[in-house]
């Protein structure tokens, strides 16, 4: 896996000599020395790149400081990506997980750092025009082979409960929201609390959900357009695959100034196949004929990440945010609720 690095951040230090002997003692095959740096991505977790003479490791903690109940669960991360290695799915290999507060001062796990490309932008920066829409394609095709695997047959039939995932997550993003009284509130915000769950969609199936399936949390092989990792997986589940692909699908709805979103490119110069034909070709590789109240879906997505930058925001406010950019992800919050009113609006006008 590569990424920017920097200097582990004052607000995420640890006792890196602590780490190093516990990794010792805890994951085969490890010697150091040992040196760390922090990946400079992510708003959640911290993750910090291990390096020793004979290789390289990921680790990635809980942050320190007060956290909301049920939120940057590593032990739920460690679990499905050693479920999903086991049915062949491409993530990194988990070496271990410390659930020992003692060591570090939170929870961790150390999985292995997978070499490739990892892309910020949507348009594949580097990437020729002639194999960007593959690796648009490959996304698409990684994340149908997901939303294909028997969470019983891979053993997380009790991942997570199976019944009413929507809108579960609607109550859980409305109820962070809210309860998060340093972040504030805003109108968008608060009219969708309201609206969504007067239009959720019944569920009607249950897959392994990633939770968080954008360009940025996947290594692609170095060369070849193929997905070789899928990275963090805080907010996995069991869930209706549809709300999942949505969320995938907000790349072509999100605000133009967020790096991934293909809002305001030039689709046809890169190649790419419009919004209709991503569905398209995720609707053949699932096996299913239509997605119904699609928009619905989209909307929910745009608004739980709103609600995620609102707890970025809040995290910001208290000194534990776990990336420097987050007043960056925090000036996309209002925009993105707008937008997910917008299209809430937009499917009540054409439902008249």
């Amino acid at each position: 896996m590569s990424g920017a690095t920097v200097a582990v951040r004052d607000n995420a230090r640890f006792d890196t000599a602590a780490l190093e002997r516990w990794l010792a003692a805890n994951v085969p095959g490890f010697s150091g020395p040992m040196s760390v740096e922090q990946f400079a991505g992510g708003q959640s977790n911290p993750t910090f790149r291990l390096t020793t003479p004979k290789r390289a490791y990921v680790m990635r903690r809980k942050p320190p400081g007060q956290l909301l109940k049920g939120a940057h669960a590593v032990d739920r991360e460690a679990r499905v990506m050693r479920a999903l290695e086991g049915a062949g799915f491409p993530v990194p290999h988990v070496h271990a997980l410390c659930q020992d507060d003692s060591i570090i001062g939170s929870w961790f796990y150390v999985m292995d750092l997978v070499e490739g490309r990892i892309f910020w932008d949507g348009d594949f920066p580097g990437v020729a025009r002639e194999g960007k829409a593959a690796h648009l394609d490959a996304m698409n095709a990684t994340l149908a082979q997901l939303h294909g695997l028997d969470p019983v047959a891979i053993g997380l039939s009790d991942y997570g409960r199976p019944d009413g995932y929507l809108r579960r997550q609607i109550e859980r993003w409305s109820r962070q929201y809210r309860e998060d009284d340093l972040a504030g509130r805003t109108a968008d915000l608060d009219f969708l609390v309201e609206w969504l769950p007067t239009r959720a969609p019944t569920d009607e199936a249950v897959s392994v959900v990633h939770g968080d399936f954008r360009i940025d949390n996947m290594v692609f092989h170095p060369e070849r357009p193929e997905v070789i990792a899928v990275l963090d997986w805080e907010l996995s589940t069991l869930g209706h695959p549809v709300v999942d692909f949505a969320y995938n699908l907000m790349m072509y709805r999100a605000p133009a100034a967020m790096r991934w979103s293909l809002v305001g490119r030039d689709l046809d110069a890169l190649g790419y196949p419009d919004e209709a034909a991503y569905v398209a070709a995720y609707l053949r590789r699932t096996g299913r004929t239509q997605i119904a109240d699609l928009e619905v879906h989209v909307a929910f997505n745009l608004f739980r990440l709103a609600a995620i930058i609102h707890g970025i925001k809040g995290r910001m406010l208290r000194g534990n945010a776990a990336s420097a950019d987050a007043a960056g992800m925090v000036a996309h919050m209002d925009t993105l609720a707008a937008t997910a009113r917008q299209v809430a609006e937009d499917w009540e006008r054409g439902r008249r």
